[in-house]
């Protein structure tokens, strides 16, 4: 089975080259201003992929899927995972969308007990976690230097431990890392300065 896996595309969708593969996911910020214009555009690139399986879990951009209403429009053929998962031949799948912080952007949550309820939901069984949001101090530098990753989530890594966690959110520290027995992924496509610097990841399991 082949994963494509990319994020925070940040309406540059169109000019990214997709390559083929059996499940494509996309781990958020694909919109920039979260419009409703953006989302369909996207939604519309998005399914129509030639890839069997469609994973969406949204960003901190994507204001529109915070949206009931949207919900009943995203098409079919997306599995959008907004704290919830799925599995596929057998490989169990979990997203989440939340970042952490307590400024106006979407699905943005408090630190401390306020998010951590959110990864209290991942099942022990999760194969393979896709979020936006980096666990704290896992490719989640900024150029400054500073680590923008949830510690919350950090933590429930050591309890929950997928084979793979999927994320991107921090432009500057997309690559990949392994820790124990889990492989990471920033996944994100675009630089600081929205320039798109990386291919989507390709993973055969």
């Amino acid at each position: 089975m082949r994963l494509v896996c990319l994020s925070d595309t940040h309406n540059f969708h169109h000019d990214v080259i997709i390559p083929e593969g059996d499940i494509l996911i996309h781990a958020g910020d694909c919109t920039d201003g979260g419009t409703r214009n953006e989302t369909e555009n996207f939604l519309r690139w998005f399914s129509s992929q030639p890839h069997k399986f469609k994973i969406l879990v949204p960003g901190n951009h994507d204001f529109y899927f915070e949206k009931p209403k949207l919900l009943e429009k995203v098409p079919s053929n997306i599995n959008l995972l907004i704290n919830e998962g799925l599995v596929i031949d057998g490989i169990n799948f979990w997203g989440s969308p939340v970042t952490p912080g307590m400024e106006n952007w979407a699905f943005n949550k408090e630190r401390g007990s306020q998010i951590k309820q959110f990864w209290d939901l991942i099942p022990l069984e999760t194969d393979i976690l896709i979020t936006h949001t980096p666990p704290q101090g896992i490719l989640d530098e900024i150029s400054s230097g500073l680590k923008l990753g949830c510690e919350e989530l950090e933590q429930t890594l050591k309890v929950v431990k997928p084979k793979l966690h999927f994320f991107g959110h921090i432009h500057h520290a997309a690559g990949s890392t392994k820790r124990l027995n889990t492989k990471f992924f920033n996944l994100s496509i675009l630089d600081e300065r929205h320039r798109i610097m990386h291919s989507p990841l390709i993973l055969d399991l």
